[in-house]
């Protein structure tokens, strides 16, 4: 690691992660029913729609790359993160108000949304046959949101693999997690309009991306045919096991089919293919992704007067 990254690094360690209380069971003597609460109702709602658990997923990180893991992407009104382009398409709005409704129903004014964000992420993921982890808690929900902001910060399927590393250094974290956070794409899915570029004029010597499979790539233009394409067409990243929470993702990087350059950069580039050849084994990729998402929950921490608990995760508090 160069030393300009480590500098970084400490730096944003410092700046943004910040002193905080983060703690396993934080709610055990405040609200020891939180987390089955949160739980339960979480689950209620992915049985009514599972395409949710996916979306609670990216929900955690597109929180946390912004402000840092404040719930601030929950907030409504004009020129919030919610309504940014990059957040058009985020899923699961409903179902942290239902876990809201019912730990406030035991529990009033005691459990954040940012730390419901954090458990219902977990939930979500086990509901996907992904494994377990214990998830901290002690998060206060922010007073800010800007769509503005989330359209600076949240990494681009066109970013490159520097790109990516450094993004994610900006928030303490290292390469190796940035690679193992990817792997959450195993349940991910995108659109044409994403795909389009790769695929059609890609750049002055090829017209389409060369470090795309060339069967793949063809079925991709039959999928999302040049300037035709239908918007609510979804196209799975994963395509071994799509749906199914594994490490079948980085599998597919070293066929050759990431769907974003993104993705692919992860197996083309030199510093993080050992990363994902490592990964492909799911018993580690799914303990190493426990890990690095209680990494993530831990960017940006609000504390003390920095933040709230809010009574409705759309609104701050008057």
């Amino acid at each position: 690691m160069g030393q300009r990254l480590k500098f970084l690094m400490l730096m944003t360690l410092m700046a943004f992660s910040g002193v905080h209380s983060l703690r396993d069971n934080y709610y055990k003597y405040s609200c020891p029913n939180a987390e089955s609460v949160i739980q339960a109702a979480v689950n209620t709602e992915l049985d009514k729609n599972l395409k949710l658990a996916a979306g609670l997923i990216r929900m955690q990180f597109h929180d946390c790359f912004v402000e840092g893991c404040d719930a601030s992407v929950l907030l409504e009104g004009p020129d919030t993160e919610k309504y940014a382009d990059v957040n058009a398409k985020l899923l699961g709005y409903e179902v942290i108000d239902a876990a809201k409704a019912a730990v406030e129903a035991v529990c009033p004014g005691i459990v954040s949304c940012a730390d419901i964000i954090a458990y219902a992420a977990r939930d979500g993921t086990v509901k996907l046959n992904g494994a377990r982890w214990e998830v901290q808690g002690g998060r206060k929900d922010g007073f800010h949101s800007s769509a503005a902001k989330a359209e600076a910060d949240l990494p681009p399927p066109e970013f490159g693999a520097s790109q990516l590393i450094e993004s994610f250094a900006k928030r303490g974290l290292s390469t190796r997690q940035m690679v193992i956070l990817s792997g959450s794409h195993t349940v991910g899915v995108g659109d044409c309009s994403k795909i389009a570029p790769r695929l059609y004029n890609f750049n002055n010597q090829h017209f389409t991306d060369p470090s795309i499979d060339p069967a793949y790539a063809e079925q991709l233009k039959k999928d999302c045919p040049q300037k035709t394409w239908n918007t609510s067409i979804e196209i799975f990243m994963d395509t071994i096991t799509p749906g199914s929470f594994d490490s079948s993702y980085y599998e597919v990087l070293k066929q050759k089919k990431g769907l974003f350059t993104s993705d692919q950069t992860l197996f083309d580039d030199a510093r993080t293919r050992g990363t994902v050849n490592s990964l492909v084994n799911n018993g580690r990729f799914q303990k190493k992704f426990g890990e690095a998402m209680r990494a993530l929950a831990a960017v940006g921490v609000k504390s003390g007067s920095q933040g709230e608990i809010r009574k409705y995760c759309r609104s701050v508090n008057y």
